[in-house]
């Protein structure tokens, strides 16, 4: 699934295309054909649409190439850079265990210093990266024993990478393992698949998460072994949790799509995500016509960022107030459609409230939620507070303004607004005392805003009905 930490990298990698006239493109790593599944396949490619992330070019399955992979491991048995290993999943197995016996052991009291680093100085050595003992031309064990192709790692010494965020990162090449770029049954790992694709789908510029770091200094020697460009490489820190540990399911570590269905704006989701890790200036929140005129990777921080869910609601609340009234009421007749079936009378008042409520929550669910009281069947439900404001004095001045309101006649919400204030200074009520009652017999308790609009909104026939069954009971 699409992640909200990959849906940030997809983001950064769309906008630096953009604002440098390249080109976009995606692709779909599936060589692990265990792990992958058409199903995650379709929600990666939703998440991107729901995002507006669109590539410039038809997504690219991985396992489509796996051929050109393996024609690459072979060629580079062929030039020496690589060559065919007989290690066994079993040896490799043993060697670990053995290293961790070792290491363990270390540990045991009653042994001497010397002993103490004799066995720390073994199990750093088997448990250091793996350098084949075929790689330099050893027999196979027998004739027809299977076997892995294997990266010949460089030998030694320091070796550097030129990060759009991290700086500059050396490493000594004894860090480097000789990894499997074809299993023993012939199909590619990652490490080769990726570098093949990036360079045959002319990748110039890679932005990824740093936990692909490591990653990087194991795949530019595959770019070497081939002659090939290095891309440039921007390695972008995690996103973490707001208490700064490693971002997990407790803090919202969802799927892309879930914020969807939770109620966040395509829109909202961006310009969040933006700005977590990433800055320019003072600005909070960017449209992606402004992302893309100033997005670089040097605002990158190489601090990991924290998510905020709240600021992720007001940053979906200030879009939320921006959008189009057809396209926000489209947006939450799904919610509205869970709760109940409208009647076209509903839908109308709905519609007419919509552009006056938009302020009334940070989601779409929240903002669904909302309407509830113009859709509430009669007779109203009363909450404990509607209930103790319709007490008998409370009726008895709702009555003389129901009568007031039943003579008016246009209906309209200065109108209704005009006829409350009359029969106040009429009377010697207050807002205060008439409201309560009004508000209650009309919403049962729901949140709702000012009655006048709200009579509006409901209509002179609901309004009348929905006080008089308050009066009637």
């Amino acid at each position: 699934m699409l992640h909200i930490g990959g849906a940030r990298t997809a983001l950064f990698n769309y906008l630096f295309a953009r604002r440098n006239g390249g080109r976009f493109l995606l692709r779909i790593e599936d060589t692990d054909r265990e792990r992958s599944t058409q199903e995650a396949t379709d929600a990666i490619l939703d998440a991107m649409e729901w995002l507006g992330l669109t590539p410039d070019e038809p997504p690219v399955m991985q396992s489509a190439q796996v051929d050109r992979h393996a024609a690459v491991a072979h060629d580079m048995v062929a030039r020496g850079t690589a060559f065919r290993c007989y290690v066994t999943p079993e040896e490799l197995q043993a060697r670990r265990d053995l290293g961790e016996e070792k290491r363990q052991a270390a540990k045991q009291e009653g042994i001497s210093d010397a002993e103490k680093e004799a066995l720390l100085a073994e199990a750093s050595q088997l448990l250091a990266p793996f350098r084949s003992p075929y790689r330099d031309g050893a027999s196979p064990p027998s004739p027809d024993a299977p076997f892995t192709v294997r990266l010949r790692a460089p030998e030694s010494g320091p070796r550097t990478v030129e990060d759009g965020v991290q700086g500059t990162v050396t490493i000594d090449a004894s860090e480097i393992d000789d990894l499997v770029m074809l299993r023993a049954d012939g199909t590619p790992t990652y490490m080769l698949a990726v570098v093949v694709d990036d360079h045959d789908m002319g990748i110039t510029h890679v932005i990824r998460g740093d936990d692909h770091l490591r990653n990087t200094f194991r795949q530019v020697p595959i770019y070497e072994a081939m002659g090939w460009s290095v891309p440039n490489f921007s390695h972008v820190p995690m996103i973490h949790g707001n208490d700064g540990a490693k971002l997990s399911k407790r803090h919202g570590a969802l799927s892309t799509t879930a914020y969807r269905d939770m109620g966040y704006l395509p829109e909202a989701m961006k310009a969040y995500l933006l700005r977590l890790g990433w800055s320019h200036g003072d600005q909070e929140i960017f449209t992606d016509e402004e992302a893309v005129q100033v997005f670089d990777v040097s605002g990158i921080n190489k601090a990991p960022a924290r998510l905020d869910l709240d600021k992720l609601a007001t940053v979906n609340a200030h879009f939320m107030r921006l959008a189009a009234d057809e396209r926000l009421f489209d947006l939450i007749c799904p919610v509205l459609s869970k709760n109940c079936s409208l009647s076209d009378a509903e839908v109308a008042r709905i519609r007419a409230a919509l552009p006056h409520m938009k302020d009334r929550g940070s989601t779409l669910i929240e903002l669904a939620n909302a309407f509830a009281f113009l859709y509430a069947k009669r007779p109203l439900e009363l909450n404990k507070n509607a209930v103790k404001a319709l007490s008998d004095e409370g009726k008895l001045r709702l009555k003389g303004l129901y009568d007031d309101l039943q003579r008016m006649s246009q209906w309209s919400g200065a109108s209704i607004s005009e006829t409350i204030k009359s029969y106040c200074a009429a009377t010697g009520l207050s807002m205060g005392q008439i409201g309560p009652p009004l508000r209650a017999a009309l919403t049962g308790g729901l949140p709702a805003p000012d009655l006048a609009p709200v009579m509006d909104w409901l209509g002179r026939e609901e309004t009348l009905a929905r006080i008089d069954d308050q009066l009637a009971g």
